[in-house]
């Protein structure tokens, strides 16, 4: 799995592994029959990971880095001999995730399992009936393992039953090795029951992630096991973000230039940008504040804005921003607009701090749409599919109306612009 994962291509992915790609194809398909869950999106032309496969590769890719680490201690202590050889380059993983890929006989889960329950009983008999096994079975599958890693794990001698030196080393790891796995079955399980539904959502700097909570919260009347994950990037990078699957669906605040024809693009609504200033500030008490007043302003400069290019040209094309401090969080913004230090250009969705106060620009000369992007033509989970159509169907003046009013308290979780 590990390679086509990397690769993206089933045949590509077979080369590296020295497969043909319908015996690579077989595999995958083997291995997705043993989860219970789709791993990955066939086209005709790539191939991409499901929000299962996501999932299933990182837990994998932690079984593999600690049988590589209980494999490079075991070689330190210069007693292996076997060829155990697990990592991102090896022809083989574990058949538990991976049936096997050529001649080699690999490490097996149940071999893993049998010397970690003789590690905590040092007795044979209560480890074989822990694992409900006959006492040869057990035998004989943990001297697999040792044959495997060229070395004793155990020291038997009549009633006494300890670990080797080489069985203390990789315990650790064998331990980590086999909950990971465990985990992988499980959170696939879960998956497929629908226990979890992950939703990956992006951001781009200017938008709030105040916007997102009600839909989130109404879809999770009806997605049991919505698990969400919000990523903050700048709008190109979200692209990427989108067609590499790593995120389900971005909203961004401006249009997003060589858009690839693969991303579907909504347009929610339209908004003004105000300014966000204390009210001891000496604009404080205009009803409207003018561009040539902003000019003789500090203004508090959001690190990573993706407006922050549209302002200057539209608002001060003959000459550079006066701008004073900036941060990449909004809260730190606030709080030094708060003290006076300078104005924040903002969105109005921005939940602000109830010490600061918002007042229009004249002629509203700022303003944005913001955007819902998704991939074309991939299969939409219950949680994605739930989303997209709250956005779509949502009513967004109300919640900009709301988030603009001056005394709207900033939650925590918000993460908004200020150019």
């Amino acid at each position: 799995m590990h390679p086509a994962a990397r690769v993206g291509h089933f045949s590509r992915s077979g080369r590296e592994l020295g497969l043909s790609q319908p015996s690579a194809s077989r595999l995958i398909a083997t291995l997705e029959e043993e989860v219970g869950a789709t791993l990955f999106s066939r086209t005709t032309r790539a191939v991409t990971l499901t929000e299962a496969g996501a999932t299933y590769l990182m837990r994998v890719e932690a079984i593999l880095a600690a049988l590589d680490e209980a494999d490079h201690e075991a070689r330190g202590t210069g007693e292996l001999r076997g060829s155990l050889r697990v990592g991102t380059s090896s022809s083989f993983v574990l058949r538990e995730i991976i049936p096997r890929l050529n001649g080699e006989q690999p490490m097996e889960l149940h071999q893993v399992r049998y010397f970690l329950a003789v590690a905590s009983t040092l007795n044979f008999t209560r480890a074989a009936e822990q694992c409900n096994v006959t006492q040869p079975a057990l035998t004989k599958g943990v001297q697999k393992l040792e044959q495997e890693l060229g070395g004793e794990l155990i020291y038997r001698e009549r009633q006494l039953t300890q670990l080797t030196d080489l069985g203390k080393e990789v315990l650790p790891m064998l331990e980590r090795t086999l909950a990971s796995a465990e985990a992988v079955r499980r959170r696939a399980r879960e998956f497929q029951r629908k226990e979890v539904a992950p939703l990956k959502i992006g951001l781009a700097p200017s938008i709030s992630a105040s916007l997102v909570l009600d839909p989130i919260a109404e879809i999770a009347k009806f997605v049991p096991g919505l698990r969400v994950e919000l990523r903050e990037g700048a709008a190109e990078k979200l692209v990427e973000l989108l067609l590499e699957g790593e995120i389900n669906a971005a909203m961004v605040g401006k249009n997003v230039q060589d858009m690839p024809a693969r991303i579907d693009d909504w347009s929610l609504f339209e908004e003004r940008y105000v300014a966000v200033l204390a009210p001891t500030h000496q604009l404080a008490n205009r009803p409207s504040i003018g561009i040539d007043d902003l000019r003789e302003t500090v203004l508090l400069d959001r690190a990573g804005c993706d407006v922050a290019l549209k302002i200057q040209r539209s608002c001060f094309p003959e000459e550079p921003l006066q701008l004073g401090h900036c941060s990449g969080h909004d809260l730190h913004l606030q709080h030094m607009a708060a003290a006076g230090f300078g104005v924040i250009l903002a969105p109005e969705h921005m939940p602000r701090l109830p010490t600061l106060k918002t007042i229009p620009l004249e002629g509203d000369p700022i303003s944005r749409k913001v955007r819902l992007l998704t991939v074309q033509g991939r299969r939409y989970s219950p949680a994605l599919d739930a989303f997209v159509k709250v956005a779509r169907l949502r009513d967004w003046s109300v919640e900009v109306s709301h988030r603009g009013m001056p005394d709207a308290t900033l939650p925590e979780v918000a993460s908004a612009p200020a150019a």
